[in-house]
């Protein structure tokens, strides 16, 4: 419903993350109850949250941060 209403601004990175998790809780509820409440929205976004770790790693590792002088 969200991405009907919004349009393209419910797929966009920030809102888009928001919208999976809350597809994922809806979903889970579904079909675990109360306890897909807590589970389903990492399982929806499990693959946004390792990517952000992983390109996070990688971009730590190639520039190094330097003091203001």
């Amino acid at each position: 419903p969200l991405v009907d209403w919004a349009g393209a601004g419910a797929t966009i990175p920030l809102t888009g993350f928001g919208n999976t998790l809350a597809s994922g809780v809806r979903e889970a509820v579904g079909k675990s109850g109360l306890l897909g409440a807590f589970t389903g929205g990492l399982t929806a976004s499990a693959a946004g949250i390792c990517a952000a770790i992983f390109f996070g790693l990688i971009v730590s590792m190639v520039f190094s941060p330097k003091e203001k002088s």
